[in-house]
């Protein structure tokens, strides 16, 4: 495509939309933008295009649509970044930019929630259309579909750039009942999406919001999840077939627990911390995902009970008491399974065997020194190195599922026992 920017003609255009936008200077992120100076710009703007009609015959439809397009998105920005903009149009505008707008109305709540948390700083953020994400996942697809998170089934997509995304779709229904749960939930982990950045999270690549839809689109990862590795589709993997690659998955999660507890301002607490909510990248980074039964400081009390069975402190579902502790108590199970191999619940014994958790089957065993006995036969004992290691990771996966959250480290000691552990056998395959 020829570059049109080099074009006299649009040369003209651009300088009319400048002055347009000069002589309307009023319109600031510092003052806000009310309807009467937005339909003044918008005027100004469709006088510009109406007195560069040459641009378009000389220049091509298509480049000039490109620079519609390329202002459309600079509002979008500027929308997101003031507050009294709402859900209002720009009368006035080319009628495509504003059938764009029109078919992308982000509810003032979310603009404002993104603005509140973000400033200005909306670009890292992309708003999907519907229509891009049903084209993405094949019309949400039986196929497409990887998983299911805190409100709704996930998907794979490929964008239109060639991009693979992961696509978590608010589940849909008629009852009103339905889409209220689900736009509580979406709201809570778009909340905490757009102000959380640490590479063992997971990252948001955008959203969509239309009518009773609600969409969240991620980084994919290419490598599933822990769980999946452990107990499922991937369970045959050889990858996590060694003491060290499973240490180094429990320190990557573990760091990114501990900067939701001590470094989010304010901090917060997963509340749903489980082997599938860790997931992993093509280069085998773990990241912790799905905060939408997330909290954040001072809204932890008086909250109804949340997260998975076997994975829930005790203290929580007990006493309704929850703190950081009870992230950690769900991080122990999962190094639990990490030792063992197996589920956080699971049958045990001959004829289908009866119900058993992790808890009861590995901590007397750890205790009482038989911890190669319960180790997963899939690793095998560690070597003569590696016990060390495997013996610091299992003491550390009892601390944590400590039955009071008292007795329990918090995640920055379990960071740094974890550490050491990965010290340990990054030096033993050094002899």
């Amino acid at each position: 495509m020829a570059d049109f920017t080099k074009d006299e003609s649009v040369h003209g255009f651009v300088s009319l939309v400048n002055e347009a936008i000069k002589s309307n200077g009023s319109i600031t992120a510092s003052s806000g933008i009310s309807n009467r100076k937005v339909h003044s710009f918008a005027t100004l703007v469709n006088n510009a295009f109406k007195r560069s009609g040459e641009a378009i015959e000389d220049s091509g439809t298509s480049r000039v649509r490109g620079f519609v397009s390329r202002v459309d998105s600079a509002l979008r920005s500027i929308a997101a970044a003031m507050e009294d903009w709402g859900t209002s149009r720009v009368p006035g505008f080319a009628s495509r930019v504003d059938n764009d707008i029109k078919s992308n109305s982000v509810t003032a709540l979310s603009l404002q929630l993104i603005s509140n948390a973000l400033g200005n700083v909306i670009e890292g953020f992309r708003l999907f259309t519907l229509v891009e994400l049903q084209a993405a996942t094949n019309n949400f697809s039986l196929e497409n579909t990887i998983g299911a998170g805190s409100f709704g089934l996930v998907y794979r997509g490929k964008l239109f750039d060639g991009r693979e995304v992961a696509i978590k779709r608010g589940a849909t229904g008629s009852k009103m009942k339905n889409f209220q749960q689900t736009f509580k939930a979406y709201e809570c982990e778009l909340a905490f999406l757009i102000r959380i950045h640490h590479k063992n999270l997971l990252k948001m690549v955008g959203f969509c919001e239309e009518k009773h839809e609600r969409l969240l689109v991620f980084e994919y990862m290419k490598n599933g999840s822990l769980y999946d590795h452990l107990h499922g589709k991937n369970k045959g993997s050889s990858v996590l077939n060694s003491w060290k690659m499973r240490i180094k998955i429990a320190l990557d999660a573990s760091r990114g627990i501990e900067y939701l507890h001590n470094y989010a301002v304010p901090s917060i607490i997963h509340r749903d911390i489980k082997s599938s909510n860790i997931l992993i990248d093509a280069t085998w980074i773990a990241r912790v995902s799905d905060f939408g039964l997330s909290l954040k400081s001072g809204d932890y009390q008086s909250v109804t009970i949340a997260g998975t069975v076997g994975y829930l402190d005790p203290d929580y579902y007990s006493q309704n008491l929850l703190t950081a502790k009870s992230d950690v108590y769900g991080f122990g199970i999962v190094l639990l399974e990490l030792l063992t191999g197996k589920r956080a619940i699971f049958k045990h014994g001959e004829d289908g065997g009866t119900l058993l958790n992790v808890v009861d089957f590995a901590v007397p065993a750890i205790l009482g020194g038989d911890l190669v006995k319960i180790l997963d036969p899939k690793v095998g004992p560690p070597d003569v190195n590696e016990r060390e290691a495997v013996e610091l990771v299992s003491y550390t996966a009892i601390h944590c599922v400590n039955l009071e959250g008292k007795d329990r480290p918090t995640i920055v000691d379990v960071v740094l026992n974890l550490e050491r552990a990965m010290s340990i056998c990054d030096a033993s395959h050094d002899i």
